[in-house]
C-alpha cells in the first residue's frame, strides 16, 4: 500500500495507470486492492471518475496483452515452465485451461472476475493462438465490467475505505458469482441468438 501511495502522489493519473497495468500484467498486486484504492484517491487528486475509468481500461488491456504475447511467443513451454518452477500455479493454470476449453473465447471475458483464472487466462489464450482481435474484444468486455465495479466502490465509499475493504472481503464470493453469472447469461444468449434460424419471410 505504501508503494501505491508513493506512485499516486508522485505521478498522479499516470501512477494509477502504472499500478493497473502491473496488476493485469500478472505482477503480484491484487486488483481487489488496487482498483478500489484508485477509485478512493481519484477525487482528492482531482482526477475525474470519467477520466479514470477509460484510462484504467486501457492500462488493463495493455497489461493483459503483454501476457497474451508472452503466451503466444512461448507457447506451451511458458505454461510448463510456470507449473514446474512455481508448483502453486498448477491449479490456477489447469482451471483456466479447463474454462477456455469448455467456454471457448468467452472464458477470456468472465475469467476476469474469477480468482486464479484471471491471472493465467491471458497466457493460455496466447499459447493456443486465440486470434488477437477476438482476445482483445472479450478482454475489453471483462475488464470494463470488473474495473467499473471495483473503481466505483472505491470512488463512492472513499471516506469509508476500510469499510469497503471489510465488506468486499465478506461478500467477495457473492460479487464474483454474480458477475460471472451475468457474463455467462450474456454468452448463452449470444450463442442462442447466433444459432436461431431466421424466420421465413415468404408470405402465403
Amino acid at each position: 500500500m505504501e508503494l501505491l501511495t508513493t506512485l499516486l502522489h508522485k505521478y498522479g493519473l499516470l501512477g494509477l495507470c502504472m499500478m493497473i497495468f502491473l496488476e493485469y500484467a500478472c505482477f503480484p498486486i491484487s486488483s481487489e486492492i488496487v482498483l478500489p484504492f484508485c477509485g478512493a484517491v481519484a477525487e482528492p487528486m482531482d482526477i475525474s471518475f470519467f477520466t479514470l475509468i477509460p484510462a484504467s481500461i486501457l492500462a488493463g488491456l495493455a497489461g493483459t496483452t503483454l501476457c497474451y504475447f508472452v503466451g503466444r511467443i512461448g507457447g506451451t513451454r511458458v505454461l510448463s515452465f510456470l507449473k514446474t518452477r512455481f508448483p502453486k500455479t498448477r491449479k490456477g493454470i489447469e482451471a483456466s485451461e479447463e474454462k477456455l476449453e469448455h467456454y471457448g473465447a468467452f472464458a477470456v471475458c468472465f475469467g476476469r472476475v474469477i480468482p486464479l483464472c484471471r491471472t493465467y487466462i491471458a497466457f493460455i489464450a496466447g499459447s493456443v493462438k486465440q486470434p488477437l482481435a477476438q482476445y482483445m474484444t472479450y478482454s475489453l468486455l471483462g475488464i470494463t465490467i470488473w474495473n467499473c465495479v471495483l473503481i466505483s466502490l472505491g470512488y463512492l465509499f472513499q471516506s469509508n475505505w476500510n469499510e469497503v475493504q471489510r465488506y468486499y472481503e465478506e461478500y467477495k464470493m457473492l460479487l464474483i458469482f454474480t458477475a460471472a453469472t451475468l457474463l455467462l447469461v450474456f454468452w448463452m444468449r449470444k450463442g442462442h441468438l447466433k444459432h436461431t434460424p431466421p424466420k421465413d419471410s415468404h408470405t402465403k
